[in-house]
């Protein structure tokens, strides 16, 4: 009989659960249990999952306790919940990219490289959390899933296009997450709802099929901890002979516990010398910039001194949507949502030298950040400019630039993370953004484990559908 820990299940880490399998204080099939009941409670109002395999989980959760108790765990993560965003394949489960253009007959017969590493690593893959049609807008909502809400307030957003992930981890329904981001969307859905998302260096993590948006798409971790997005970027990046794009061996193991920041050389940026940011979110990072500062940090206030890249952004972006539209026949391209179409429709009207001019501005940018990280360890400013608008939505009526903190370091590849790091007057999340050297990110996430336990973690208020009791 195995005795329970005094923590709840629900409240659980990746960590936790490693350390109660190897005790035998706690059993994956307790584990796989809770969070699937607790999915079950918060699925119908906040729609953060399109597919659960209750089968597969509770078979493989008995496998993971049997292996536990013969003290023979596969990997980093057996027994570890973990759920994937619904544009990553992966054997036995569905992959529609948010899209009624897509098959939902399959065959669904093979792991993409995410999917396999966590496979490897004894994961179990509860099921495919939500997200706007491939991953196209900052935001979940969509004609195949309806609309993701988030926990702190069913009538807001929780951001996107990772925005089922990121309830998902907000509510702890799975220990680990998997996003994806082409311009923002593990950082946007991060910020809006109070957790820890990691925008990779490009090519730590491999990616196959490669996404429509190429270079500007990056796969990281979505997680309530710094130490459990660590841990599943161990699992992650590792080599995959199908990404031709595959950076360096990822340099990673646990992040260290600190309680100073002595010595970093951080630039604070409040707005970039060209995003209009609310007033209630400046409060929340300015008191996170002092904070920072009375850690031992040096912090200096300076923009980042590059024109706003949206035109950049938005040249390769609706290249790659209508990249997408031309692998499309006729009858899918009819099934496709207008703000898909009209993004696609944009790029059939880019010219090459249009195209061409976008590659050099993106070269000059990843050169001047190159040089500005000479200088400054880190770059930190709001994650967005704005706190989270009601549902339905594409975006804020009255602030344009509502993405424009994250959009340009898709353009230079480097790591980028979100940070919760506080609440704004109405009681919503604020993200704090922490921006490494490429190659970096061991320098972002030891930052942020010292600034997660200054600040504090974030939960959604008990009363949300599917919350740790």
């Amino acid at each position: 009989m195995l005795t329970k820990p005094t923590v709840g299940i629900a409240d659980l880490t990746a960590q936790d659960c490693r350390a109660f399998y190897k005790n035998h204080d706690l059993s994956p099939v307790d584990v796989i249990d809770n969070c699937l009941q607790r999915i079950e409670e918060a699925n119908p109002e906040l729609n953060p999952f399109c597919f659960i395999d209750f089968e597969q989980a509770r078979a493989q959760a008995r496998l993971s306790e049997a292996r536990w108790m013969r003290g023979e765990p596969i990997g980093l993560l057996d027994g570890v919940p973990v759920t994937l965003k619904d544009v990553t394949l992966n054997r036995g489960m569905p992959t529609r990219w948010g899209s009624r253009s897509s098959r939902g007959d399959g065959p669904w017969d093979v792991d993409a490289p995410a999917a396999a590493r966590l496979r490897e690593a004894g994961a179990i893959i509860l099921g495919k959390t939500t997200t706007p049609e491939y991953g196209f807008k900052g935001v979940t909502h969509g004609s195949l899933y309806g609309v993701t809400r988030n926990p702190w307030n069913p009538s807001l957003t929780p951001g996107g296009s990772s925005g089922g992930a990121a309830v998902a981890a907000a509510l702890n329904l799975g220990c680990l997450h998997l996003g994806s981001d082409g311009g923002g969307s593990i950082r946007i859905p991060a910020s809006f709802t109070g957790i820890f998302g990691l925008k990779p260096t490009f090519g730590y993590v491999p990616q196959w099929p490669a996404s429509v948006f190429t270079m500007l798409s990056h796969i990281g971790p979505m997680t309530r901890t710094v130490a459990d997005a660590a841990l599943m970027m161990r699992v992650l990046a590792q080599k995959d002979v199908r990404d031709g794009y595959a950076g360096p061996e990822y340099p990673f193991g646990d992040v260290p516990v600190a309680s100073s920041l002595k010595g970093l050389r951080v630039a604070y940026s409040r707005d970039f010398g060209y995003v209009d940011v609310a007033n209630g979110i400046l409060s929340v990072t300015d008191a996170a910039a002092q904070k920072i500062e009375s850690l031992g940090a040096v912090v200096i206030e300076i923009n980042p001194g590059f024109v706003n890249p949206e035109k950049t952004f938005n040249t390769f972006w609706r290249a790659g949507a209508a990249r997408l539209l031309s692998r499309l026949n006729k009858e899918q391209r009819s099934m496709l949502e207008a703000s898909t179409l009209e993004v696609a429709e944009r790029g059939l009207s880019l010219t090459l030298s249009e195209y061409l001019d976008a590659q050099e501005a993106r070269v000059e940018l990843t050169a001047k950040m190159a040089a500005f990280h000479e200088k400054f360890d880190l770059l930190i400013s709001p994650t967005m400019s704005v706190a989270p608008f009601p549902v339905g939505l594409d975006r804020p009526s009255n602030r344009p630039d509502w993405a424009a903190f994250v959009t340009p370091f898709n353009l230079t590849q480097q790591p980028a993370a979100s940070l919760p790091c506080g609440l704004d007057s109405n009681g919503l999340p604020v993200g704090l953004q922490l921006v490494g050297a490429r190659y970096k990110d061991m320098t972002v996430l030891s930052a942020a484990r010292v600034l997660e336990s200054a600040f504090g973690r974030l939960a959604p208020p008990r009363s949300a559908p599917g919350s740790p009791r």
